[in-house]
């Protein structure tokens, strides 16, 4: 699990010459190569891949790269110094071009092949060979391993270009998607919920591609027009990015014998992601068979809490299939994701996703991936019976588990000593029959008002609300007066304190990212700067003019519009 430093360093590494002494190539060093790829990584045309953990692949610089922005939280927390953000080795590496980088670095990246799972069915016909071989890093593109302060980090380009996992696209990224990204990733740290992290962003001046998008107050569910938009690279960086769906490939490659090594690949990419993201609770002494079934327990607890997390601060994955869920129970890959503004437990901001990947489906969906991951986990135990009867009991408590997670958040964020069945549930009822902001909703609620004039500021006020306020009104004055029955004895202060923990003031709502990207496709980069400081504060009491910039009810106009509302794709 990703956890935020405590203690931030001193800017020590101030030139890529001083990052590139800390370069520390675990995945390819001690993990098998694709045996057919390309010695000079050139790889960039779609095609099978049989075995092997990783295929060495040259990103593709993009054009005339531009500054747009890097985290100066994560710069400080790595002990990086700001201005190498804008210098000229690290915008060519970190833009895709890593020919003449400084050693121990290497000239040379990798992608990686998974699987598809989608809501716990395994997938082949949309990989162009039919087989499952073409799945994989189409264009994200990993250019380093490093260790820094003591913490392993890999750090990986998303648009860095074609890959053999491809498919026939492009492997660009727009900018419009990469400032989603680069802004969504450092929120949700801010948020204290397990990320990958943003490093930089960095623009073509002269490269643009052509995408689907919509057109100007489109309400039509897909993009209804192609635009020509300019090419990005963003660097998101995490201790490691092996997904649910690479454990999957090696898992049905094992169990299919599908070519001699199938088995020992399936173990070494295990123990590689115990190495990587759970050293520090499960002992390297022990046998694989014992250490698999500690892996299993523990990214149970990690996936729980991951998903528990996401619904407290109203976020919504929206495509969380296998190949999108990292093994390290963190937040990965933001695509069509986004935050929830008017409460609806299916709400879903990607036009694919369905009610099976929607808001309050989350933790079902996550027992999807759960499944997968120990189905691909159970060839390493079959001849340890006793460890697959536990692996059977792990998997079987999935639903236990998310459900006390998913109480305790619930208790957490109503500021209650236990959860309170009932209580909640007439709560959700009235939430969406009034037709509530989610996040401002818990936020008023987080004040301890006297009545319910403070929780008004979140009411969306639906027709049902309309059709009978004062009943309404009623409805939600009781639901107050028991709420503040139940409340933990403390005082006002101490439990509008303890509330405002949990309940966070600030959202980075996709209709506050619109003019960001759409500005920033001018040049003009503002927009984008004054959210990253809003949204990486997003409990604090911040001025009068940001609160009312952005602590407010989407406007009734843009509900229904596409890219404001709803996303087809990632791009």
């Amino acid at each position: 699990m990703i956890k935020p430093l405590i203690q931030e360093t001193s800017p020590i590494i101030a030139t890529l010459d001083d990052l590139a002494k800390l370069a520390n190539y675990s995945f390819m060093d001690s993990l098998n190569c694709d045996p057919d790829a390309k010695v000079n990584g050139r790889d960039h045309t779609p095609r099978q891949v049989f075995t092997g953990h990783y295929v060495p692949v040259n990103p593709t610089p993009i054009e005339d790269p531009k500054y747009v922005a890097h985290s100066k939280n994560f710069f400080r927390e790595l002990g990086f110094a700001d201005s190498m953000a804008k210098s000229a080795d690290f915008v060519r590496v970190f833009s895709g071009d890593i020919a003449h980088v400084p050693e121990p670095m290497r000239k040379i990246g990798w992608a990686c092949g998974y699987a598809l799972s989608i809501f716990g069915t395994e997938y082949y016909q949309q990989c162009p060979f039919q087989t499952g071989n073409g799945y994989g890093d189409g264009r994200a593109i990993s250019v380093l391993e490093a260790v820094i302060n003591g913490q392993r980090w890999e750090m990986q380009l998303k648009g860095g270009g074609r890959t053999p996992y491809c498919r026939g696209a492009d492997g660009r990224a727009v900018l419009r998607s990469s400032v989603r990204e680069f802004l969504a990733q450092e929120h949700m740290h801010a948020l204290g919920v397990p990320t990958s992290r943003s490093l930089s962003l960095y623009v073509s001046k002269t490269e643009k591609v052509r995408r689907p998008w919509y057109s100007e107050g489109s309400r039509s569910q897909d993009p209804d027009m192609l635009v020509s938009e300019a090419v990005a690279i963003s660097t998101r960086v995490a201790p490691s990015f092996i997904r649910v769906g690479q454990l999957e490939l090696f898992g049905r490659r094992a169990r299919k014998m599908e070519h001699p090594r199938a088995m020992e690949e399936l173990e070494h990419i295990v123990l590689h992601l115990i190495d990587r993201e759970y050293d520090d609770v499960i002992d390297q002494k022990l046998t694989t068979a014992e250490k698999v079934v500690l892996l299993a327990r523990e990214f149970l607890n990690r996936l729980t809490s991951l998903v528990a997390n996401w619904i407290r601060v109203g976020y919504c994955q929206g495509n969380f299939n296998s190949d999108n869920c990292a093994a390290g129970g963190f937040t990965l890959d933001y695509g069509p994701f986004g935050f929830c503004d008017m409460f609806n437990r299916h709400y879903q901001s990607w036009t694919g996703g369905g009610h099976h990947y929607s808001f309050l489906n989350q933790p079902v969906a996550a027992e999807r991936n759960f499944h997968m991951f120990c189905s691909a986990l159970r060839p390493l135990l079959m001849a340890h019976q006793d460890c697959l009867a536990q692996l059977d009991e792990i998997q079987s408590a999935f639903p236990k588990v998310m459900k006390a997670q998913m109480e305790k958040m619930w208790a957490a964020k109503l500021g209650l000593g236990a959860f309170h069945a009932t209580l909640f549930n007439e709560l959700i009822t009235l939430m969406e029959q009034t037709s509530v902001d989610y996040t401002m909703f818990f936020r008023e609620l987080s004040m301890v008002p006297d009545d319910i004039g403070l929780l008004k500021k979140s009411f969306y006020k639906s027709s049902t609300y309309h059709a009978d306020s004062e009943e309404m009104d009623k409805r939600w004055s009781t639901w107050l007066t028991k709420w503040k029955s139940l409340t933990q004895p403390c005082s006002r202060e101490a439990l509008s304190r303890q509330m405002k923990l949990v309940n966070p003031k600030y959202s980075l709502r996709e209709w506050f990212m619109v003019p960001a990207y759409q500005q920033a496709d001018t040049g003009d980069y503002s927009l984008i700067q004054e959210l990253q400081k809003v949204m990486t504060q997003p409990y604090a009491e911040q001025s009068k003019d940001v609160e009312e910039k952005y602590y407010r009810l989407k406007p009734l106009e843009l509900f229904g519009v596409g890219g404001s509302s709803h996303l087809s794709c990632s791009s």
